[in-house]
């Protein structure tokens, strides 16, 4: 796993094989954006030490959606550490395991990319301790606000911070290569709208579930994604 600086003193992504995390700290307090595959929980712990910060400061896992990818680690971090799992209601069952984790609809060329990301292991079973809805905020990052953006998964939220200009937008959006709406989803259309709602937020600073995060001229990038989502084929 690498660690990537994006402000620094507040700000870290966790780069694993297939996506990241997220590590925001206020002062001593630490906050998880998304947890990564299962079995990542010693390396996020190992990462949190390695930039002087205790795992027993981790406050809350907030979960962008329910895919494998983002929830692995989180049961695991939770039980050592005793930091709430944090996601939307929509997907909170199932990362509960207690409902199946949605199909999404594949474009062609998005079916072998889909099949590559199958190899991540599959996510335990997961207690969310509380369960967001739209517009309500969290208590890191100056007043962190949720913003559903449904489509990707029905419960795919982005998490905004005004005070810092920082957005983060799960599988919404993406940055591999270039900002763009975010792959494998359960309702393209749905999902167009909700990275035009993103976009609107005119962010400083934007993280993306896969993908480098753009800490100049983000707000330009997602603006102009939004304005040129290809048609389906």
């Amino acid at each position: 796993m690498d660690i990537v600086e994006v402000l620094p003193d507040r700000l870290h992504m966790l780069r694993f094989p297939i996506g990241q995390a997220y590590l925001w700290q206020d002062e001593e307090a630490l906050t998880l954006i998304d947890a990564g595959n299962a079995g990542s929980g010693a390396v996020i712990e190992e990462a949190m030490r390695s930039l002087g910060r205790s795992p027993e400061r981790l406050e809350r896992i907030v979960l962008t959606h329910c895919h494998r990818d983002h929830v692995g680690s989180a049961a695991e971090l939770s039980a050592r550490w005793g930091a709430p799992v944090l996601a939307h209601r929509l997907d909170a069952p199932v990362v509960r395991g207690e409902q199946p984790v949605p199909e999404p609809v594949l474009l062609d060329w998005e079916v072998p990319l889909y099949a590559h990301g199958l190899t991540a292991p599959e996510a335990p079973p997961t207690p969310v301790d509380g369960e967001l809805e739209d517009g309500e905020v969290l208590p890191f990052g100056g007043g962190a606000v949720v913003v559903h953006a449904p489509g990707h998964t029905p419960g795919s939220i982005g998490i905004h911070l005004p005070r810092h200009g920082v957005l983060f937008t799960g599988d919404c959006v993406a940055g591999v290569g270039r900002v763009m709406l975010g792959v494998f989803n359960v309702d393209r259309e749905r999902a167009v709208d909700s990275l035009r709602r993103l976009a609107a937020l005119t962010p400083a600073v934007v993280c993306f579930g896969h993908g480098e995060p753009r800490v100049e001229d983000a707000a330009r990038y997602l603006r102009e994604a939004a304005d040129s989502v290809p048609p389906e084929a």
